[in-house]
């Protein structure tokens, strides 16, 4: 884990490449000790649907939210955060110049009583280190 997911109003998309936003959030949180690499999973979801503020059709949203295991203290969790965060901003800040964003980031820690996990990915990545 984690599943890394970034919220976005659907004028970012119109402005920056959504999968370089993906990538570069992916490539950082693989930076972090929290993050094992085959366990990590990051997403973007748009929202063509949406109203900030007043209208002003520059606004934007990114909202960055971070689901990881449970047991992490609040250091690792907040260090997560910002480095998350901190990305998110680097690359808007290039990338989407003409936006006037509301940025967050949340790291959530899942329940494990009401979880569910087959990570095959995992299994596969165990099976190559053991053949090379």
């Amino acid at each position: 884990m984690p599943h890394v997911v970034i919220e976005h109003s659907g004028n970012v998309a119109d402005v920056c490449d959504v999968q370089a936003l993906v990538d570069s959030v992916h490539a950082a949180a693989l930076t972090h000790p929290l993050t094992p690499p085959e366990a990590l999973r990051t997403r973007a979801a748009g929202r063509r649907h949406y109203r900030i503020a007043d209208g002003d059709r520059r606004y934007a949203f990114v909202a960055v939210t971070a689901r990881i295991g449970p047991g992490r203290d609040d250091h690792t969790k907040l260090s997560f955060a910002t480095l998350l965060i901190d990305t998110v901003d680097a690359f808007l800040e290039t990338e989407a110049t003409e936006l006037i964003v509301a940025l967050s980031c949340e790291v959530q820690e899942i329940d494990p009583r009401h979880r569910i996990n087959r990570n095959y990915v995992r299994r596969h990545v165990d099976a190559a280190e053991g053949e090379g």
